[in-house]
């Protein structure tokens, strides 16, 4: 991410220290990750601190210090999901993109995760990508529908 965007995010939001999190956000939403140079000027620009910027972008999950792929995978490991084969669905999940949850590809295609619940638990196993949400999957259908992405 260059500077001039960073900038033009910075700007849009006032400028002002108490917009630190929103200015992250949209940089995360935009990066994909937040690089150790964007956090550097977002704190030279709100004029806080490196170490109060780097506090607030370890805290929160939503955050990333390290590239993340440009399509994010959840697979819900909760009750209802694991005893309806959420186990399986992770192994081919794993098995296809060559990552384990908490990784992400060197292609930057796909960071997989796994989650506690989706909120969706008659439709268990849950496969969420990108936000879409996959329902009643099979180790099959997660590689199918893993295909479909870029």
């Amino acid at each position: 991410m260059d500077k001039t965007r960073i900038d033009q995010i910075v700007d849009h939001h006032g400028a002002e220290p108490s917009s630190l999190i929103q200015v992250l956000l949209q940089i995360q939403s935009e990066n994909n990750w937040l690089p150790k140079a964007a956090l550097e000027q977002v704190s030279t620009r709100l004029n806080v601190p490196l170490t109060r910027v780097q506090h607030i972008a370890t805290f929160y999950k939503a955050f990333s210090l390290v590239p993340k792929g440009r399509h994010g995978v959840h697979i819900c490991m909760g009750t209802a999901c694991h005893v309806r084969g959420a186990a399986r669905v992770l192994d081919a999940v794993q098995d296809v993109t060559g990552i384990n949850p908490g990784e992400t590809d060197l292609e930057l295609k796909f960071s997989l995760e796994t989650v506690s619940c989706l909120g969706c638990c008659a439709l268990g196993p849950v496969v969420e990508i990108d936000g879409k949400t996959h329902g009643k999957m099979t180790p099959g259908e997660a590689v199918d529908v893993l295909k479909n992405y870029d």
